[in-house]
């Protein structure tokens, strides 16, 4: 089954996903210039929302590994545990070569907690069978080893956002995965008007007297967008990423409910403690698909709403209705179950069922995702 999840969020003055000059993230769709969100920016904010851990099956994205595996080796010798930390520094690079300064990963990992413990018991191995408890020989040892014992043995548990969001490390220690679930970048149904907040700071303790004037000065680029956001999730796939992962597999029915409120109910972090532009969606749309055949309604604002329109939500909550009626009669594409819910707007597909709540919406989503 594939599940298709469509939203409207609608933002104030914000700065959410920044360019490397600071400013918001834009594209070109449609011939204007729109506000744009990352897929990746999306899928950290959801991963690590605290609404996220009530699934209680989650990994860390990190250079820090060797830390982690140290800390379970604490029955080594030190000398052991420390060229053990050095080793694991190498077991991410391509040329196995070991960081003796940092002693960080070469690359970002993402990891379970399994694997943690799992490296730590092969580190262990090698110590026991390998060096035979003997530090001169556990010495000689490289990150190659460690890999390579890794490698054969049995296959390691992940978490739910790993087979998720996928991972992919050139390193035999860990298999790459492949996600289960496809995020687009967020773009604004609208053209983008960029702004700039010049501003200024007093310093508390000037008397005005002896020296008058800022205590500095700044400016920062912001935007403000009612973005399309657009996921979908093939449960096939979820549920073959996590064969070797029995606990994460018994949560997959309780997956489909949280993940729809972390979706609505958490936003990205970029410069909120300055904008604080928390917001839940206006409208959401959840399809669930016999046929893995997952279609975008993007195109709905191919032509942008007037960014000067005084219901810019209700007007892009209209065109998303209006493409679901579009896509249908020209496509008519197998949907099992279709769940509609609008704040600002009376218009829906034809063919949906529409909930008068998020509540309704969650239990109805949840019930149809266990058919």
């Amino acid at each position: 089954m594939l599940i298709e999840i469509h939203m409207l969020k609608n933002y104030p003055a914000t700065n959410l996903n920044r360019d490397e000059t600071g400013a918001p993230k834009t594209c070109f769709f449609g011939g204007a210039q729109r506000g744009r969100i990352s897929s990746q920016c999306l899928k950290r904010s959801w991963r690590t929302s605290p609404l996220f851990d009530a699934l209680k099956s989650k990994g860390w994205r990190s250079r820090n590994l060797p830390d982690l595996v140290a800390a379970q080796l604490s029955d080594l010798p030190e000398e052991a545990v420390a060229h053990a930390r050095k080793m694991l520094t190498g077991i991410a690079n391509k040329d196995g070569k070991m960081d003796e300064k940092d002693l960080i990963t070469g690359q970002l990992i993402f990891f379970s907690p399994e694997e943690v413990h799992f490296l730590a018991e092969a580190v262990r191995a090698l110590w026991n069978d390998g060096a035979g408890g003997e530090i001169k020989k556990f010495l000689k040892l490289k990150p190659g080893d460690i890999a390579e014992a890794v490698k054969k043995a049995q296959a390691r548990a992940i978490t739910l956002d790993i087979a998720l969001f996928g991972r992919m490390v050139t390193s035999a220690a860990f298999i790459n995965v492949e996600a289960s679930m496809q995020v687009a970048h967020a773009v604004s149904t609208h053209a983008l008007d960029l702004e700039s907040d010049y501003f200024t700071a007093v310093d508390d303790l000037l008397t005005g007297q002896d020296e008058t004037g800022a205590g500095m000065i700044g400016d920062i680029d912001f935007d403000s967008c009612c973005y399309y956001q657009y996921a979908s999730l093939d449960m096939d796939k979820l549920r073959e990423n996590l064969k070797d992962s029995p606990e994460a597999l018994a949560r997959v029915d309780e997956l489909l409910p949280v993940l729809l409120r972390v979706m609505a109910l958490s936003n990205p972090g970029g410069k909120q403690n300055s904008f604080a532009g928390h917001v839940a969606p206006d409208a959401m749309l959840v399809e669930f698909k016999p046929d893995k055949i997952p279609l975008s309604y993007v195109n709905a604002f191919a032509k942008p709403v007037s960014r000067y329109s005084t219901q810019i939500v209700k007007d892009s909550t209209d065109r998303l209705a209006q493409e679901v009626d579009l896509m249908d009669g020209f496509y008519a594409l197998p949907v099992a179950h279709r769940a509609w819910m609008a704040l600002r707007s009376e218009s829906a597909p034809r063919a949906c069922e529409r909930f008068g709540s998020f509540a309704q919406l969650l239990d109805a989503c949840a019930a149809w995702a266990r058919e």
